[in-house]
């Protein structure tokens, strides 16, 4: 239980570098049918402020409903500020614009999309992460964007929800979310808008905000271990992957991982295969219906080697997965970033990492209850047998996505 307000006041300059630290409240959330309502609870409670950021904002059942929460909110004197990424949402859409233009809501865009020839190494950088504040006391983390359920924007209405996963946090670590979604919209207002905008009539108020510091409630709310790792392009282009590392390195029981788009580097493989020949169950829930071909099969490119060292690989069919989440031994991991060269080379990325052995086992119930209900094995003998036409494929789309490292200049980290 919370001890009572407490608030930190942070400068922009503070380091966001990731630290455990106890005192959190961590709850689980499964799909839309979890994770919308708890942040329409908390929008509609607001009374200071809400801050979010998505790679998708789309105009359909869920996306409307959040917007048509959020200009309520700013209509009652709430403070706020949305953030798009240019490419995931190149512009609002249809009744989600209109809602919220004729609102107060603050929005910006994440690197607005140039000419579509564009292809400068820029473009690959984008805002993949899915968070949002409210009230600099509750945060969310997680890989739902605000996109139902049953409706994917390449493929329409969906029979089944996709699977994924975000969490609700109270306690420090909101404090840190806090922090870096203050720092990117001033960043943001920076970079669209330019100093010299920022300095002129009505924008004063703007330009007061890059330096203004950032007080979060950081009132110890529950008993569990946790922090929020983020990857961006400067300081912490690695720190995702570290803690990946670090937890299977350690592993002495199990390694659970789900993830929608899996393409790991050389190290990342090694280390998987080293738990394995250990004696560590290594399983692997991997996208099973084909979203985008090329990442599909550059992923079954490299299953005969992970196969080949007694990991076990079960391809989700019911519905499309987009999760990013793992289990390993009492530690768990729940966020936005895939396993794959542009999650964790190029993409700002946002995860939670929770050492906790009842909130390690919740999750695990989730995930083995999705393996049972859509999950397919992939036998290697049955993997081997492919025709030649399909592994053919596979190499095209390995190589396409090595090619895709190569440009943007981190192959020799991968």
């Amino acid at each position: 239980m919370s001890d009572g307000p407490r608030l930190a006041t942070s400068r922009w300059y503070d380091s966001l570098a990731p630290v455990e630290r106890g005192g959190h409240e961590v709850l689980l959330l499964e799909g839309g049918r979890e994770f919308f309502p708890a942040l329409e609870h908390a929008i509609e409670r607001a009374n200071a402020q809400v801050l979010v950021e998505t790679y998708i904002f789309e105009d359909d059942a869920a996306g409307r409903r959040i917007a048509r929460l959020l200009a309520d909110a700013a209509a009652r004197g709430v403070d706020v500020r949305v953030v798009i990424d240019g490419y995931g949402t190149p512009r609002l859409p249809g009744q989600v614009a209109a809602t919220l233009s004729a609102s107060s809501v603050r929005i910006e865009v994440f690197r607005p999309e140039g000419g579509r020839f564009d292809f400068s190494r820029k473009r690959l950088r984008r805002l993949h992460r899915k968070l949002a504040v409210v009230d600099g006391a509750l945060a969310f983390v997680g890989g739902i964007n605000l996109l139902d359920d049953l409706y994917d924007p390449n493929h329409g209405p969906l029979e089944q929800p996709r699977l994924d996963f975000a969490v609700q946090v109270r306690g420090p670590l909101v404090a840190a979310a806090h922090l870096a979604m203050q720092r990117l919209w001033r960043e943001l207002l920076l970079v669209n808008r330019g100093f010299r905008a920022l300095s002129r009539g009505g924008a004063k108020d703007d330009a007061k905000e890059l330096v203004a510091p950032v007080t979060s409630d950081v009132a110890t709310a529950g008993a569990v271990r946790a922090m929020l790792v983020l990857r961006d392009n400067f300081r912490f282009r690695r720190a995702i992957e570290r803690q990946y590392m670090r937890a299977i390195v350690g592993a002495r029981r199990e390694i659970l991982i789900a993830n929608a788009y899996f393409f790991p580097g050389a190290r990342f493989r090694r280390a998987l295969v080293a738990a394995a020949r250990r004696g560590v169950q290594v399983r692997l829930l991997l996208q099973g219906r084909v979203e985008y071909r090329l990442a599909h099969w550059a992923a079954q490119a490299l299953y005969d080697e992970l196969l080949r060292a007694g990991i076990e690989i079960v391809e989700y069919r019911r519905s499309f997965l987009h999760a990013k989440v793992a289990v390993i031994d009492d530690w768990a991991t729940v966020g936005s970033s895939n396993i794959d060269p542009f999650s964790l080379l190029l993409a700002r990325e946002a995860n939670v990492v929770v050492r906790d052995a009842a909130f390690a086992d919740r999750l695990r119930e989730r995930l083995l209850r999705a393996i049972g209900d859509g999950g397919v094995p992939v036998p290697l003998h049955r993997h081997a047998r492919r025709p030649l036409p399909r592994r053919a494929l596979d190499w095209v789309g390995y190589l396409a996505l090595r090619l895709g490292v190569a440009i943007s200049g981190r192959s020799g980290g991968y």
